[in-house]
Order: C-alpha cells, then sequence, then structure tokens
C-alpha cells in the first residue's frame, strides 16, 4: 500500500520464493512526504501504469531483470501491445519488504544481512543529469549536510548545471521521511555486497540512459531519477516499484517541468508548505502531527492541465493514443502561468 498505488497480493512472498502481486495505480498524488493530496488527477493511475509497463517492457528486451509480469486485462497479465484499453493495473513479483524498528528516535537496519534474498533493498538510488532549480542537491550543500566534493564537483553548483558524468545519489526508502545517505551508510543498512553496490550503479547508468535517449525524442529533458530494487530469490539485483515516469522522473521542456514538480512549485507558495518546512526542523520523525491545517487543492483549470500532462505523455511515449489529450507542448503553454 502507498499513497499513490495500492497493492493486492495474489502469493505472499517466502524467505525462498517470490510471490505474485498486483498494483493498483490510483489517480491520487503525493508531494512533500505528505502523503494522499485533495485532489484526485484523472487519468494519472492508468497513465503511469502504461508509461511504467513500457519501460519495464524496454529493459526486458535490453536483459535487465525487472519484477514485471505484465498489464491486467480480462483478469490476467498481458504485454503492452496487446491491450486493448487503458489498465491501471499491473502484475508483478513480490519480494519481502523488511522494515526496520524505530528505537529511540534511530531507525535499526540489523534485521539485513549479507547474503540475504529475495527482498526489497530499503533505498531509493537516484541519477541527476543536472541540477534544476528546486533540486534538493542546494538545500543540502546550504544546509553543509554535503559538499561539492561529494558530488564529484569542484565548486559550488548553479541552479541549471549540467552533470557529466551524472551524479548518483541515494536515501532511506522505509522510513517516514527520505533520509540521505553517503554511499557507505547506504551499503552497511541495506545488507549487499561491495561487488552488489557496483552492479547496483552500471544498472542505474543503464536505466538513466534509456530514459535520457526516450525522453530527448520526445523533446524532453531527463533532469533527474530515481528507481528501485531488490534481491530475487536467486540472489540477484531486480528492478521493482515502477521507473520512467513523471512521479519518478523529473522532466522538463524549455525549463517547465513535465512531472508533478508543477504541484511542488505551486504548493512551496503556500503556508502550508512553509509550515511543513517548519514542523520537520522541530521533528523530522513525528513532522505531520505539527501541522494543523491540510492543504488547499488545486486551482480547478490546473489540476485539469496536470491530468492531461500525464495523458499525453503516456500517448506521445508509447506512440499509441490511449486518452484524448492535447499535445505536450500545449498543455505546458497554458501550464507555465500557474507556476
Amino acid at each position: 500500500m502507498g499513497s499513490v498505488k495500492d497493492l493486492t497480493v495474489l502469493e505472499a512472498a517466502t524467505a525462498v520464493k517470490s510471490g505474485r502481486g498486483r498494483f493498483n495505480f490510483s489517480d491520487r498524488y503525493s508531494v512533500f512526504d505528505w502523503g494522499e493530496m485533495p485532489d484526485l488527477i484523472r487519468n494519472k493511475g492508468a497513465s503511469l501504469t502504461l508509461i511504467g509497463a513500457w519501460f519495464f517492457e524496454e529493459l526486458g528486451r535490453k536483459g535487465i531483470k525487472t519484477h514485471y509480469l505484465g498489464l491486467v486485462e480480462d483478469n490476467k497479465p498481458v504485454k503492452l501491445r496487446d491491450l486493448k484499453e487503458p489498465s491501471a493495473v499491473m502484475e508483478v513479483k513480490l519480494l519481502n519488504v523488511l522494515r526496520p524498528d524505530l528505537r529511540d528516535g534511530r531507525y535499526d537496519y540489523s534485521i539485513y544481512g549479507k547474503g540475504m534474498k529475495n527482498y526489497l533493498i530499503p533505498l531509493e538510488v537516484i541519477y541527476r543529469n543536472s541540477l534544476p532549480e528546486g533540486s534538493s542537491v542546494f538545500k543540502r550543500l546550504k544546509n553543509g549536510q554535503i559538499t561539492p566534493a561529494d558530488l564529484g564537483l569542484a565548486a559550488i553548483p548553479v541552479a541549471g548545471q549540467k552533470l557529466d558524468p551524472p551524479v548518483f545519489d541515494v536515501s532511506t526508502k522505509l522510513e517516514v521521511t527520505d533520509r540521505y545517505l553517503s554511499w557507505t551508510e547506504a551499503e552497511a543498512i541495506s545488507g549487499l555486497e561491495p561487488g552488489q553496490l557496483t552492479e547496483l550503479k552500471k544498472r542505474l547508468l543503464s536505466i538513466d540512459g534509456l530514459i535520457t535517449e526516450k525522453a530527448e525524442g520526445l523533446g524532453l529533458v531527463n533532469e533527474d531519477g530515481k528507481i528501485e530494487l531488490g534481491i530475487d530469490e536467486d540472489g540477484g539485483l531486480t528492478v521493482v516499484d515502477v521507473l520512467g515516469t513523471p512521479d519518478e522522473c523529473r522532466f522538463t521542456h524549455d525549463a517547465i517541468p513535465v512531472s508533478k514538480e508543477v504541484c511542488r512549485i505551486w504548493y512551496r507558495k503556500s503556508r502550508w508548505f512553509s509550515a511543513i518546512e517548519e514542523a520537520k526542523k522541530k521533528d523530522p520523525i513525528n513532522w505531520k502531527s505539527l501541522i494543523k491545517t491540510p492543504p488547499e487543492p488545486l486551482p480547478g483549470r490546473m489540476a485539469e492541465l496536470v491530468s492531461f500532462l500525464y495523458q499525453s505523455f503516456c500517448n506521445e511515449l508509447t506512440g499509441r493514443k490511449w486518452f484524448d489529450s492535447p499535445k505536450l507542448s500545449e498543455i505546458l503553454k497554458e501550464l507555465r502561468e500557474y507556476i
């Protein structure tokens, strides 16, 4: 279960065997780790499902293992090319999710050990091809959490700076609020062997390349994005969750975000966002309980445009008109007024 998609378990995973389940991608969305926001974005769920399936099937053709089994139609998994109508349900292999205990304000990852199999790696792995305005990197640099050297840079970067080669970053996955880690700490808490960590970065570079190539074909820039991985029942890396979508990646066109970043930008001007910033400083673990006023809904037309953004991205990526929506370039021109 999550703030954006729901999970139905068909066969539970065991310590030695993967399970089988179905993701139901909803029209909900989340920003700033808040959870469900007040608006539903029409057809967002189905759009994300089809986008994710397209990338999973591309990875399969490249020999990269994933947990993807197909899109559900008539209660069975089928490939994207065989799908008759948009589906918001994806069938996947399931791994064990081992949640670290929270003890005295700190997370205990001793449940993870070397040589384990069939589990979700408790990390979000991030690639950065550039540093657009709003990137968390600038805040972390300002707060002294990282230095330019940690990013492989000789000086403080500026907004819009391109990164070649890309910078890889890593954060926690199963904590209340995502927490950035050093790669040494990431290895220590996740149970990964040094060789697996090296392979993970190679996998990330390959996936970044695929997403970047496809984005460029659509006239977009792939600024940054994340993937999640697990260790399968054979002890190898496998790509899980979903990837390549406007929720997992930050795409731009002429500096306009083609992702839910447009919602983040709009909300950053709100009192609600200011309250979140203050609450996280006071209590990084239980900050939500300090927020007394929920976020306001998006303006009606903006919510409609964000819906079109997802649908049109899906149409243009897959080369098939699943949804009746305008061209992506037309949507972005009007969205500019809101951000």
